[in-house]
């Protein structure tokens, strides 16, 4: 655009309103849990269903050992151990208090009989084992557990053993915990499916897994309880339905059987409350944005992915979905580049801003073409 036409034509926002419905008749209560931290979000769109205190330091229990797990899968993963390979089990080891596996001390433990001996029996001596196995010592293994929460992107999480064993300096935030499960269910599908075993059995003991929604929740397969005195009972769990995967982190419970039907019963409620709805799918032409001297006068507006936003059911109604951009667009225009965005409004939840590409490419107008295109402007205000 040639300087002297910029004092001529500012930038203009435009603001396309594709959907503005009534408001909703009614409102879905808060939810309300004597749960002392919770955090449910739906993984499929990233949102946040519910929250409480969920950023504050908190004791991890066993759900600490979702930790010792990712540094094992990923180990696996990347061919560093195999399921067939064996650890040795130290006195240490076979002294942990606590939930165990019943390992004994001189023998060797398969990796495979470890994965199901943390996961499902929350065998504290199993995860001494795989700490001195990997590591050399549990307090070696504990920093690796820390720098490799900071990786994964644990933001208040420190790490002072393997297990989840009381220590005044062993914390870690339900948003910290949440962030760590979604990785393990997105970074190792394959060893996954571990976490839905029910039971398993070793030397001649065989134990129940803790979770209780495994075999209670429809949709339910994942992934590990914990309690102590000072943490309280608490859960880390998913479940998948019709789609859609939530993931709960709850903690601070003061038994079992609440731990059961609280865990159940917010889990229901973010299926029943929220749903996800497709609002623009990809190469579908949303709107058109005005185009400044282009060989077109504007250009069709498309998403690079399919857009989802996750909202409570009765607010759909009131959602609003906008297109807004800054323009007339000067050409030339690469056919995918962001030149708009769709916002997206609703009670309850945050504006949802989507990056809105061009469909196609618009070339520059020729000299002629632009010189004409500037006085037609000058005359009358026309900048397409």
């Amino acid at each position: 655009m040639p300087q002297f036409l910029r004092r001529f034509l500012p930038l203009l926002s435009a603001v396309l309103v594709l959907a503005v419905l009534a408001p909703a008749a009614a409102r879905a209560e808060a939810l309300e849990t004597p749960a002392r931290e919770a955090i449910l979000i739906d993984l499929s769109t990233h949102t946040v269903l519910f929250e409480k205190n969920s950023d504050e330091l908190m004791t991890p229990s066993s759900m600490t050992k979702l930790m010792t797990i990712y540094i094992l899968f990923e180990k696996l993963a990347k061919g560093a151990i195999k399921m067939e390979d064996t650890l040795p089990v130290s006195e240490r080891a076979w002294r942990m208090a606590g939930s165990k596996m019943f390992v004994k001390v001189g023998e060797r433990v398969a990796v495979s009989d470890l994965i199901r001996g943390i996961i499902v029996q929350s065998g504290n001596d199993a995860c001494v084992v795989v700490a001195e196995g990997l590591a050399s010592t549990e307090e070696a293994f504990a920093a690796q557990m820390t720098a490799k929460g900071k990786e994964l992107g644990l933001k208040s999480s420190t790490f002072k053993n393997a297990s989840g064993w009381p220590d005044p300096d062993h914390r870690m935030t339900a948003r910290d915990l949440s962030v760590l499960a979604e990785h393990l269910i997105e970074d190792f599908p394959q060893y996954y499916p571990l976490f839905s075993e029910t039971s398993f059995r070793y030397n001649n003991i065989n134990q129940q897994n803790r979770d209780p929604l495994l075999t209670s929740f429809p949709g339910a397969d994942g992934l590990k309880t914990g309690h102590t005195e000072d943490g309280g009972y608490g859960l880390v769990g998913s479940a998948k339905r019709d789609g859609r995967r939530l993931l709960l982190v709850i903690n601070g419970l003061n038994s079992m059987k609440e731990r059961a039907q609280e865990s159940a019963r917010i889990m229901d409620w973010g299926f029943r409350e929220f749903q996800t709805y497709t609002m623009a799918k990809k190469g579908e032409a949303l709107a058109d944005a005005k185009v400044w001297q282009g060989e077109e006068d504007s250009v069709p507006l498309t998403v690079a992915a399919d857009a989802q936003v996750t909202l409570r059911r009765v607010d759909r109604a009131a959602m609003v979905v906008k297109v807004v951009y800054d323009g007339p667009i000067p050409a030339p225009i690469a056919a995918g580049q962001q030149i708009a965005s769709l916002e997206i409004t609703a009670p309850n939840m945050p504006v949802i801003s989507v990056p809105l590409v061009a469909a196609k490419e618009v070339p520059r107008q020729g000299v002629i073409g632009r010189i004409f295109g500037s006085f037609r402007y000058l005359l009358s205000g026309d900048a397409s």
